[in-house]
């Protein structure tokens, strides 16, 4: 499995654990909660104390970061089983809720979860909105999911200026994934 050739900064975090034990078919955008550079999300996850870190990260100019190869099982939704499955995404935001992303990095996410699922043999992201039925929804091989670590933590993440646009994230995706 291949890593994004949208990634322009490398930086591997020691925070993961290694190869999968699941296919991916979903992505998890969170909110980095700062306007960080790529180079900054990454250096957050390079140190072992911190156990947390991502698979992507995306700067607030908008470039793509790696720090977990995608073929391993990052620590980033608080959920085992979800970050086993899908993909993770930090995204430079601001400070305080409802965590807005520029439109660098929304557009960057567009992309990035384009090239996800094309390399992972996706047709179609979906985003269900109620928790539980998300999370009781049998993704089909040609679909990928989005969740959101809200759902597994006592947190707002990825911000609610996100959570209301996976929408209309899903449908764009979409639309460029059947040109």
């Amino acid at each position: 499995m291949a890593n994004s050739p949208l990634v322009s900064y490398t930086k591997l975090s020691p925070n993961h654990s290694g190869k999968r034990t699941h296919t991916i078919d979903r992505i998890t955008p969170h909110a980095v909660v700062g306007q960080l550079s790529v180079e900054r999300i990454c250096d957050c996850f390079k140190d072992r104390s911190r156990q947390a870190s991502c698979n992507y990260a995306i700067g607030a100019d908008g470039r793509i970061g790696l720090c977990v190869d995608e073929q391993n099982r990052s620590w980033c939704s608080s959920s085992r089983d979800n970050d086993q499955r899908a993909v993770t995404i930090e995204c430079a935001s601001d400070l305080t809720e409802p965590y807005t992303m520029k439109p660098e990095v929304y557009a960057a996410m567009v992309d990035l979860c384009v090239d996800i699922c094309r390399r992972n043999g996706k047709k179609r992201l979906l985003w269900i909105a109620d928790r539980d039925k998300a999370l009781i929804y049998e993704v089909k091989s040609d679909e990928m999911l989005l969740t959101v670590h809200r759902w597994f933590a006592r947190k707002s993440c990825p911000g609610n200026w996100l959570f209301g646009k996976l929408g209309d994230l899903a449908q764009e995706v979409n639309s460029r994934l059947g040109e």
